[in-house]
């Protein structure tokens, strides 16, 4: 029996990126030998163990063969005659096909090494196509090293736009599309993950409400860059920056989803675009199963931000509706997770544009002052009711004006 640490663990350690948990591989092991040894299988499809102490994971090495469409129509061998070398040459990527012994020697049969180096994400072997799920985790290799310039490999863009041609990628659960979209947005460059599954194609199989942005025309005074699809990943990068926020990060991908639906003969203008994008926030929440928070906010993202920008040029009363609409005062945190997403959405244009978002501070600061109109003085006067809200209304409507006021 024989013991390596395997994939992520190596390949974060050769960067001198904190290794959060570690995968093992025991080669030369049967299932009985490893329960006889205190391990406790949890594996059900293939050989997996939790060590007795640190209960980190084991697996005994094994060879797949493709059997079905999909990333579940597989055969699994784990024979004690399986080789490391076998087993690490059914991972995905040169840089996760690496192994560490007991006395910290590594084993790198695919050149890992050198593609880390490179900053290159290449495919380990020819079977890479046998499992659709592995072009959305090269996507999220891409985000999470974007910062070091981490490109991939055109052999392996050449597989991936193979499998999306073959139809490989029509077999991904949306749920699992899900997952794995929450996990890129956690990471470092997460606008890599789009331009990466869209150099492939397969952006338009998985997430077709973004790929039809690409190509859209925005008016060039406000959008430099003109194209919707680039706006929309520069407003990604822009909310990755300024918060680690995934739901905050969604929200700026999906916020201008109406100008796919734009009628051509209104291009480059999308008037009422606001409106057309939050059925489809609400379908692609839906078809990926994601958490209501990603779906309360995106939605409101994609219905306000619009007026978020024209706060000045609103009339108090309209303010104070807009502050209610989005439910501010009881959901305050939400509140400024909204505005982080229309700064991103602010600064996220083409070079020559005006970026900056002074309306950020101004909603805060009307958002205090609202929130400061005293309830409890206006119960004390006797008001009770319809009388009462009214009168709530009226005096949170001359808080903003005094504020208001003082912008001209």
């Amino acid at each position: 029996m024989k013991i390596f640490l395997v994939g992520g663990a190596v390949r974060d350690k050769m960067l001198g990126l904190p290794v959060h948990e570690r995968d093992w591989v025991v080669v030369g092991a049967t299932v009985q030998e490893m329960e006889q040894a205190g391990y406790k299988r949890v594996g059900k499809a293939f050989p997996v163990f939790l060590h007795p102490s640190s209960h980190e994971e084991y697996a005994l090495a094994r060879t797949e063969r493709k059997t079905a469409p999909g990333y579940t129509g597989f055969e699994v061998d784990a024979d004690p005659d399986v080789t490391l070398e076998q087993d690490l040459l059914r991972r995905d990527l040169t840089i996760n096909a690496m192994a560490e012994g007991a006395a910290g020697e590594l084993v790198d049969p695919y050149g890992g090494r050198g593609d880390l180096a490179r900053g290159i994400l290449r495919h380990v072997s020819a079977a890479f196509v046998e499992d659709p799920v592995r072009i959305l985790r090269v996507a999220r290799f891409a985000a999470r090293f974007g910062p070091q310039g981490f490109t991939v490999a055109p052999e392996t863009n050449d597989l991936m736009r193979q499998m999306v041609v073959q139809g490989e990628v029509d077999a991904l659960v949306p749920e699992r599309v899900g997952q794995e979209l929450e996990k890129a947005l956690g990471e470092a460059a997460p606008q890599r993950f789009f331009e990466v599954l869209r150099e492939c194609g397969a952006l338009e199989k998985i997430f077709p409400e973004v790929a039809r942005l690409f190509g859209v025309p925005q008016v060039a005074s406000y959008h430099p860059e003109v194209d919707a699809g680039i706006h929309t990943l520069m407003v990604l990068s822009e909310a990755a920056r300024l918060s680690a926020d995934r739901q905050v990060r969604f929200a700026a991908l999906v916020h201008d989803l109406g100008k796919g639906q734009t009628p051509p003969e209104e291009l480059p203008r999308h008037h009422g675009h606001e409106h057309r994008g939050v059925p489809l926030v609400h379908e692609m929440c839906d078809r990926l199963r994601l958490a209501n928070s990603y779906r309360e906010l995106a939605v409101l993202v994609a219905r306000y931000h619009l007026q978020c920008f024209r706060i000045a040029e609103m009339r108090p009363a309209t303010i104070l509706e807009t502050l209610e609409s989005i439910d501010a005062l009881r959901r305050p945190e939400r509140f400024q997770q909204l505005l982080l997403a229309c700064e991103a959405d602010a600064l996220g244009r083409g070079e020559g544009a005006v970026h900056g978002f002074p309306q950020k501070e101004r909603w805060l600061v009307v958002h205090k002052a609202v929130a400061a109109v005293s309830v409890a003085t206006l119960v004390r006067s006797g008001l009770t009711g319809a009388a009462l809200g009214e009168k709530l209304r009226l005096a949170r409507i001359d808080a903003i004006r005094d504020i208001r006021d003082g912008w001209a």
